[in-house]
């Protein structure tokens, strides 16, 4: 770790920590690429209308994930936020001033009640009201078809393919149900970025929405994408910010700006991640991964464990678990490593069943920091038992 680590926050009295939790907004999400902070830089150099540039910007990466149309977006809850609004509002210019009064429109958005998740809430910003279906348990197609009514405004589905969930609804049979009644379908991609047929896979099944967080690409954490019908994304066009300036009419959107560099610097992300080497990309992230293993798979007191999941944003990373020989819990370690100097910021997992682990991922690692990472876990475990 070189002196200049950290040093333009250690300037204003703040304290940088190492990341070994992941791609989190509370952490500052990611780190631009060089390709995207090269482009980010030339976008600089002139000022240009920003309706047009989001209307070419979204053409680019629309043809680039092979989707009807795209908008780029302050990030995915942004995109579901907006979404929602032009759902709710369309085109009517009365209505889109009227949110988030929506007396007068559909304003209802179906949820399973086993989907319900932390972002959910982006979905009510602009008015909307969720409306469970289905059982803790389990969701059914007749579950869905008893929950439409003349109020439903459209169906919110969480795609996760990592974790793929045997007891909700399937997205095929949401759409099946859906279009039968005529209701859009929106689905939560966010980190749905690989493989690459998952960038744009949902819109090209029935779904007339769908977004991802460009910060998983190597963008800045602030941009997301909205990807759908090109129906959908003109709709959901003037909600946003530059609609609400360039037409002069007032949507919900406005406080969700995105500037000019960061537009450029999302479709340069978006071309470098569908041409990278992502053999190379999974590679480097089994040996970070590896490297903090064999690190620590002899501390006689820790269960440790890798994750070889390579779908969606963070491939790889380690689990770690106390055993029946620890004398601490998992989170007395993350305590401590947060005590440490650097900092290191892990976290133990929520799964809703007690358990008592960790997981480490690569993402928000630098070269080096993953042998940095398993001494301070080492030294901590080490202190703790003596």
């Amino acid at each position: 770790m070189n002196s200049e680590w950290g040093q333009i926050y250690k300037s204003l009295g703040a304290t940088p920590i190492i990341n070994a939790i992941g791609s989190v907004t509370m952490l500052g999400g990611s780190t631009p690429v060089p390709e995207v902070k090269e482009a980010m830089e030339l976008a600089e150099s002139a000022y240009i209308p920003l309706m047009e540039l989001e209307e070419k910007a979204g053409s680019a990466v629309a043809d680039l994930l092979n989707v009807p149309a795209a908008y780029i977006t302050s990030g995915a809850g942004s995109a579901l936020t907006l979404a929602t609004a032009a759902f709710m509002a369309g085109d009517n210019d009365d209505y889109i001033q009227q949110l988030p009064n929506t007396t007068g429109m559909k304003n209802e958005i179906l949820i399973q009640k086993r989907q319900h998740y932390w972002y959910d809430r982006c979905l009510e910003l602009a008015g909307a009201r969720l409306v469970d279906f289905g059982s803790e348990d389990k969701t059914t197609k007749d579950d869905l078809e008893r929950a439409i009514n003349e109020n439903t405004l459209a169906v919110h589905y969480y795609a996760v393919e990592q974790n793929i969930d045997p007891n909700a609804l399937s997205l095929e049979d949401t759409l099946e149900v859906a279009k039968k009644h005529n209701v859009p379908v929106m689905v939560d991609a966010a980190g749905q970025i690989y493989p690459l047929e998952n960038l744009g896979k949902y819109v090209r099944m029935g779904a007339d929405f769908q977004c991802i967080a460009a910060k998983y690409l190597g963008a800045p954490q602030s941009t997301g994408l909205a990807l759908g019908t090109k129906e959908m994304i003109y709709k959901l066009s003037l909600q946003s910010f530059v609609g609400y300036e360039g037409r002069r009419i007032r949507g919900v959107g406005r406080p969700q700006k995105v500037d000019r560099q960061e537009m450029i610097g999302v479709v340069a992300a978006v071309k470098r991640w569908m041409s990278l080497n992502h053999e190379d990309r999974l590679s480097k992230s089994e040996t970070m991964t590896m490297t903090i293993i064999n690190g620590i798979k002899d501390i006689s007191s820790l269960d440790v464990s890798i994750i070889d999941n390579v779908i969606g944003h963070m491939p790889f990373g380690l689990r770690i678990k106390p055993n029946s020989n620890a004398n601490f819990k998992a989170q007395d370690i993350v305590d401590m490593l947060k005590a440490g100097d650097p900092p290191i910021w892990t976290r133990v997992s929520v799964t809703g069943k007690n358990d008592d682990f960790i997981d480490i991922h690569m993402f928000g690692l630098n070269e080096g920091e993953d042998v940095i990472v398993a001494d301070r876990i080492k030294s901590v475990i080490a202190n703790k038992n003596n």
